[in-house]
């Protein structure tokens, strides 16, 4: 039986795809924002994911790209680094790794290479370490260092897709067919939960995030492991959901993407967005379930 079936049968489809369908909305409309310009003239914002100008006065930057720009001996200008501290509030309230799951076009790449893994019933895995991207993360810093560049954007595949939906992709199209391979021969979720250093940079931000994702009904489970398949990062589940070591009900791993799947294809409504205060005792013996909602 594939994944969510259950939640399906007992939600209705749209129902158990909510956040799913959510979540594609946001990353293709963002996406469509920064077309809209280059394409017909239509100048909502200007720029891309690394800095833009949102209605010609809102700016937002990458604080990755800043913090690069940093390492590398550049100062950037004052309006660079309003718009980095923007983006950073924000994502200090819906969680770092949203990044990944809401706005990252080549999630949609990687989610098409777990969906057709899935359905071409390929299992093998090679094994690399799930912390290699704070390794990678730490590379591409030391590289900024010693060059005296931003040089990760060079070959960064966000920043290869938008400049080639807006210039033409040439080298893009190798990069991005090879993240693609990866994920679908190589590792499930291999390039966004292993390498990506992006995703390493946001997950450090995530630490803090008001926005998570609770457990209010986890004496509900009833292990179908359904949110174990759909989840890009797994081993974020298991502490919260099975009281590991006491943990209360409440995902506070820096890795959770924040992408509802284990809301959508839970049939027993596990799972909910909520904030971090939310269950600051729950889990405990004897909370009414109505106590923690």
């Amino acid at each position: 039986m594939r994944s969510g079936a259950e939640a399906i049968a007992a939600k209705g489809w749209l129902v158990a795809h909510k956040w799913l369908l959510l979540r594609r909305s946001s990353q293709i409309g963002i996406l469509l924002l920064f077309l809209v310009g280059p394409w017909f003239g239509l100048w909502i914002v200007k720029g891309n994911l690394n800095f833009s100008y949102t209605l010609s006065f809102l700016p937002l930057t990458d604080p990755y790209v800043i913090l690069q720009s940093l390492v590398a001996g550049h100062v950037p200008e004052k309006l660079a680094l309003t718009g980095a501290l923007i983006v950073t509030l924000f994502y200090l309230l819906v969680g770092g790794r949203s990044y990944c799951s809401w706005v990252c076009p080549v999630n949609l790449l990687t989610d098409a290479a777990y969906w057709l893994r899935v359905r071409l019933g390929i299992k093998g895995s090679a094994h690399i370490s799930r912390p290699t991207r704070y390794w990678v993360l730490g590379m591409t810093l030391v590289v900024a260092a010693t060059t005296g560049s931003i040089a990760w954007e060079m070959v960064n595949p966000v920043s290869m897709t938008h400049r080639g939906l807006i210039f033409g992709f040439g080298l893009a199209w190798a990069v991005l067919l090879g993240v693609f391979l990866f994920d679908l021969f190589v590792m499930r979720h291999g390039w966004c939960g292993h390498l990506c250093p992006v995703g390493a940079f946001y997950s450090l931000i995530g630490k803090l995030a008001l926005t998570r994702v609770l457990l209010p009904a986890r004496a509900a489970c009833n292990d179908c492991m359904d949110c174990f398949a759909v989840c890009p990062e797994p081993q974020v589940i298991r502490p919260a959901l099975k009281a590991i070591r006491g943990t209360p009900p409440l995902i506070l791993e820096s890795n959770c993407t924040n992408c509802g799947r284990c809301i959508d294809v839970c049939s027993k409504d596990v799972f909910a967005f909520g904030t971090r205060f939310n269950t600051t005792v729950a889990g405990a013996a004897g909370i009414p379930q109505a106590a923690l909602k």
